[in-house]
């Protein structure tokens, strides 16, 4: 789920739609649909799917799962409902995150502040873990890492936010720590993890800064001053973390910043915005869908960096023009082992979406249809 505020300006035409969302009849649990959208991968490939969540519409409880098998060719529409049917309300309210670590699949459902800890295997609920406000997960030794902004949705007096710590064999919540207000994605580099902290709930008054945390201690032990309303945090192999900022929608505009996690100190950034970005080897895979109030339009851009030397390049990862088929960039990543784009399509944030998949070369190879909202993606290895 996006920063509220920004979030508010997509839902506006969800608005008339939810008063039919929230009073439907509960008529069980949605039936997943399996559709052939490419051929078998007869190749030695070491990944054998993707799980692909899609957020729903804040207050429809759409939250689903869907999933791709490579050895099949086959995309699995809405798995989590069949698979458990029992689960009241299915998986909740707005999917924000997805992590595979080990044998188990982590699903941050955000509204229903919970994680939803699956079976890697069999897509199947083992527990879940209840986390006020969860937003993402990261892992690291034996840990999965969630950020939660705490408080109630919106609530411009929430308090700052945290990181907690969940075992991941005996799925218990071990530590916690206190970081800035309304706190995004993390990054782990070494035995440090770095928040990005937004402070969304109460714009203009935005945070600017990431937290740094000691793993060893789980203590923060500095901020790093970089800029308001921060978001992604994405590490490079080479000991920097790329941090993106959205601005204010009026009058500062979104950025991208580097960091070098040796100083902890902003080395670089760039005069441009990215909404999402995915890094694989030495490439950075981004694109930005930027919305201006001052404007009242939204501005979208592809592009790719080349993080060892960190120089924009001039190559595109979409070269046969799908690009103008999708309303709203809203996912992205890249299979490590084939090199494919993985692009989701939002559209009107209340309909079924779309992914699309792209070859290194940038052409479509296939696209299915998806849940709402589709937007976090998560492979899973044989």
């Amino acid at each position: 789920m996006k920063n509220i505020s920004q979030k508010l300006l997509y839902l506006l035409p969800a608005i008339l739609v939810l008063a039919y969302s929230s009073c439907r009849k509960d008529t069980g649990p949605v039936k997943e649909v399996v559709t052939p959208v490419a051929p078998p991968d007869t190749t030695v490939n070491p990944i054998k799917g993707f799980y692909l969540l899609n957020e729903g519409n804040m207050g429809s409880n759409k939250a689903s799962l869907d999933y791709f098998d490579y050895a099949t060719g086959k995309y699995h529409k809405n798995i989590y409902g069949e698979l458990n049917p029992d689960i009241v309300k299915s998986l909740g309210d707005v999917g924000n995150d997805i992590g595979i670590y080990g044998n188990k699949v982590y699903v941050v459902v955000n509204v229903s502040n919970k994680v939803e800890v699956l079976n890697a295997t069999t897509g199947k609920r083992i527990t879940q873990v209840n986390i006020a406000n969860c937003r993402y997960v990261t892992f690291h030794n034996g840990k999965a890492y969630v950020s939660a902004y705490l408080g109630t949705v919106g609530d411009p007096k929430a308090p700052n936010g945290a990181v907690d710590e969940i075992d991941t064999t005996s799925l218990q919540i071990t530590r916690k720590v206190t970081v800035g207000r309304q706190p995004e994605e993390m990054a782990i580099v070494g035995e440090k993890l770095y928040v990005a902290n937004s402070g969304g709930y109460s714009p203009p008054n935005y945070e600017r800064t990431v937290s740094v945390v000691d793993l060893a201690s789980f203590t923060e032990i500095k901020r790093i001053d970089v800029a308001i309303n921060l978001d992604r945090v994405k590490a490079d192999k080479y000991g920097d973390i790329y941090v993106t900022s959205r601005g204010d929608y009026y009058d500062i505009p979104s950025k991208l910043f580097v960091i070098d996690t040796k100083t902890d100190a902003v080395k670089k950034e760039f005069d441009f915005g990215v909404s999402n970005l995915w890094i694989d080897d030495d490439t950075a895979y981004m694109y930005s869908f930027e919305f201006s109030y001052k404007t009242g339009k939204n501005t979208t851009t592809y592009s790719m960096l080349n993080v060892k030397d960190e120089t924009v390049l001039n190559t595109k990862f979409i070269t046969d023009g799908t690009e103008a088929l999708i309303k709203v960039p809203y996912g992205i990543a890249v299979n490590p082992y084939t090199k494919e784009v993985l692009v989701t399509d939002a559209k009107d944030y209340v309909t079924p979406g779309m992914v699309y998949v792209f070859d290194p070369s940038g052409k479509k190879k296939w696209q299915a249809i998806t849940g709402d909202i589709p937007g976090h993606f998560a492979f899973a290895y044989k």
